[in-house]
């Protein structure tokens, strides 16, 4: 009788342990595919945004959709910052990306006074180099799963 329930216990220790594992898995997934889909809309910013910044000094429909396009993309990293379930394979790269994402946020904040966006500030900020080095950590979020 000892043995069976010796050999019930270990069973369900190897098959708790296993969920645990999985749960682990599914959850650095869900991590990386939602780190992914917000690097990607920063980098989709990034890509139409000197167009953008060019053609809103002389267009006004143009400046109030790059203006509404900041407010949401400062949702986006609000969002991302307010993460908090970060499997642990990814929390120092989680880190780096909070960094570089609360940098972004701080220029975003510096663009966008009383709620309009400030189009000179704008054609000066740093905003798209900010965006590359948050779109440069991509390799590593990627190799979380592999």
């Amino acid at each position: 009788m000892k043995k069976i329930y010796l050999a019930f216990i270990i069973a369900l220790s190897m098959l708790l342990s296993g969920c645990s594992f999985l749960g682990e898995v599914n959850d650095s997934i869900q991590y990386v595919n939602n780190t992914t889909d917000h690097v990607n809309k920063l980098t989709a910013f990034a890509e139409e945004a000197p167009q953008l910044i060019k053609d809103a000094a002389t267009v006004p429909a143009v400046k109030k959709e790059l203006e509404t396009q900041l407010i949401t993309l400062k949702g986006d990293i609000e969002e991302f910052i307010s993460t908090k379930e970060i499997p642990a394979v990814a929390e120092k790269v989680h880190q780096e990306l909070v960094a570089k994402n609360e940098a972004l946020l701080t220029e975003i904040n510096s663009l966008l006074e009383n709620g309009n966006l400030a189009l000179d500030k704008l054609e000066n900020s740093q905003i798209v180099s900010t965006i590359t080095d948050v779109s440069s950590l991509m390799n590593r979020i990627e190799n979380l799963v592999q």
